[in-house]
């Protein structure tokens, strides 16, 4: 069973697919990223995607590195990731996923951050630099918690390699649309409509775009194709020039894209 799944399966029923939203937790300070977390549910979006600050985010652009380094020179902590999915679940009823790169769960204990976060009301992880391949340990955690796991999938990526990560992924499968870091693009790469279609030959029911996503429009040409659309650096953007109503203003136009 998984509640992502579920949700993303009924929002391609009832209306266009799934809207996925991105925020770091901590940023530009705690009890902000919380409150604009629930706005994201409050105006359209689906499945929340609550980024835990790293020092070292490989993948992420100019933006959201910026939210992140801001959240840790304010003194965020990986406790406080658990506090703010366990604040949004309170009073927002959508499934909140975390996104973390492996080290800090290694540091923390897999074992033990599963626990927590299934305590806090998560409902699983995205791990951008964890394959399957490697996942062992958080295979056995996830399924002794009962959360679900997100792996990526890129164009590169082999009919082989996509086929152990369908297999592996529980909620959905991130396919990330254009080779390199997060960030709007004017156009979302035509890669990701191939990638997708390799994903459903591999076995996919369920599996959502990534990486350059900023508009309605794109939304909706996504959908198009994939089960859901993540958007990330426009709403971060967003909180960071104008704050939670902003934040909400934004996921309200790209709510729109979603829609039947």
């Amino acid at each position: 069973m998984s509640r992502v799944a579920d949700t993303i399966a009924q929002r391609n029923r009832e209306a266009g697919g799934a809207l996925i939203g991105y925020l770091p937790a901590g940023f530009p300070d705690l009890e902000t990223s919380i409150e604009a977390a629930v706005a994201l549910a409050e105006n359209g979006v689906d499945v929340i995607e609550l980024g835990l600050p790293y020092s070292d985010p490989v993948m992420d652009g100019t933006v959201i590195q910026a939210a992140t380094q801001q959240a840790l020179a304010g003194g965020f902590r990986l406790r406080d990731g658990f506090t703010a999915v366990r604040e949004i679940t309170k009073r927002a009823d959508i499934p909140v996923l975390v996104m973390t790169y492996w080290n800090p769960v290694l540091q923390y204990g897999v074992d033990r951050f599963a626990d927590d976060l299934a305590a806090a009301g998560g409902a699983g992880l995205i791990t951008p630099d964890l394959i399957p391949d490697e996942g062992a340990d958080w295979l056995a955690a996830s399924d002794r918690a009962g959360l679900d796991r997100v792996f990526l999938a890129a164009p590169t990526s082999t009919d082989e390699r996509l086929r152990r990560t369908v297999e592996a992924s529980r909620g959905f499968v991130y396919a990330v649309s254009t080779m390199g870091i997060t960030g709007a693009r004017s156009d979302v790469d035509a890669a990701a409509r191939t990638l997708i279609g390799r994903l459903r030959e591999a076995g996919a029911t369920s599996a959502c775009v990534g990486v350059g996503i900023s508009t309605g429009a794109q939304v909706r040409e996504v959908l198009e194709y994939a089960d859901g659309a993540i958007v990330g650096s426009a709403l971060v953007k967003a909180l960071a020039d104008g704050g939670v109503e902003a934040v909400a203003r934004t996921a309200a136009e790209l709510a729109g894209g979603a829609a039947r």
